[in-house]
């Protein structure tokens, strides 16, 4: 986006002493004030995240919706103006390149906001199959993107806009909002990436440091916090959403990742594993992704082998924390479909020692 991988409000993140971390080949803040109070701040208050390294692609032309009906494992047909939707782009094999939203952002013209390392792949992906002539542009460079989560974001948000932001609905998005001292024009969509509601801003990449100060002042009295990428993975983890690389990979199909809602087979356009997933979808698949709660002690970390109680190895973690809003040692985990019913014992291999756990519903956290 900006050079170096920086974002716009790097120099933000520096004056107000936040530890930087390089994610994703991106200089970014991992926390502000700590990562379990920042955690807090979301679920009980409000937080405002950066999320300008996410990679955002312009699809444009007569052949778009074709071509993204093609590409794409939900239904793009279904969007009009307004609308946005979770979305995936899957290999032949069913594999996923990634997840993404896509924006409709008006007559033969989509935006598609795709994770930050995933960007330059997903951008070749979409142009050596691009048969259809859409035109496809990165348009990255001219987005800073803010995200504000929590139950008074939309108070603190509506603070500095006359936009009547109770009419975007979940997944809806308003376009050309201005926000009270902030030069440009942004798109406002209620989306997020938390469990919470609350509101992703996509903005003049030069505008985001106005935006950024005009929220934090604005909020102060709501508690408002800065938040960074540390919380912005427990909390997302607490309501199961998927992480590419973790929960999802070029060898784990949406539908293992229990993300069956967002992908269309009976929609007439043969995308990109369509069969695979068709076949998955109806006659079940060999795996699936579930939530798992500790009963001994011990955290399940990402990558970490499960077994059954004969020692035979039955998966393994994707995602794993203690809980910052329940206080449990609480995992996802991608088991063989035999091992996946709740209540289910299983064994984590938490470095030398096997232990105890057992399979729970997923979301860990809803609203």
């Amino acid at each position: 986006m900006t050079k170096g991988n920086r974002s716009p409000l790097h120099s933000e993140f520096v004056r107000m002493g936040a530890k930087l971390i390089n994610f994703g080949g991106w200089d970014m803040p991992v926390q502000f004030s700590g990562i379990k109070e920042e955690h807090r701040a979301v679920r009980e208050k409000a937080g405002l995240f950066d999320v300008s390294h996410m990679g955002e692609i312009i699809v444009r032309g007569t052949s778009s919706v074709s071509f993204l009906n093609k590409m794409l494992t939900n239904d793009v047909e279904k969007l009009t103006p307004g609308k946005a939707q979770y979305t995936i782009m899957c290999q032949e094999d069913g594999g996923t390149v990634d997840d993404l939203i896509v924006y409709h952002l008006k007559e033969n013209e989509y935006l598609l906001v795709v994770n930050a390392a995933n960007k330059e792949k997903d951008l070749q992906w979409l142009v050596d199959h691009n048969e259809e002539g859409a035109e496809v542009v990165d348009y990255s460079e001219h987005y800073a993107q803010l995200a504000i989560q929590g139950p008074r974001a939309e108070k603190i948000l509506q603070s500095i806009t006359g936009e009547k932001l109770e009419d975007i609905r979940f997944f809806r998005f308003h376009q050309e909002v201005t926000f009270e001292g902030v030069e440009g024009k942004a798109i406002v969509s209620r989306t997020g990436y938390t469990g919470e509601d609350g509101f992703e801003i996509y903005l003049p990449a030069d505008a985001a440091v106005d935006l950024w100060r005009a929220c934090l002042e604005s909020g102060k009295e709501d508690g408002l916090e800065p938040v960074g990428l540390g919380a912005r993975d427990t909390l997302r983890f607490e309501a199961a959403l998927p992480l590419y690389s973790q929960e999802l990979s070029a060898s784990i199909s949406p539908i293992e990742a229990g993300l069956g809602f967002a992908v269309k087979v009976k929609k007439e356009t043969d995308f990109m594993g369509k069969e695979v997933l068709q076949r998955q979808k109806e006659n079940g698949v060999d795996r699936k992704l579930v939530g798992i709660e500790m009963i001994e002690k011990g955290i399940p970390r990402h990558g970490y082998t499960v077994y059954d109680d004969k020692d035979r190895e039955i998966g393994f973690v994707t995602s794993g924390t203690q809980s910052p809003s329940l206080q449990k040692n609480l995992g996802l985990a991608l088991l063989d479909q035999a091992y996946t019913d709740e209540g289910q014992h299983v064994y984590v291999q938490v470095r030398k020692k096997r232990l105890e756990a057992k399979v729970v519903p997923k979301p860990f956290f809803k609203r």
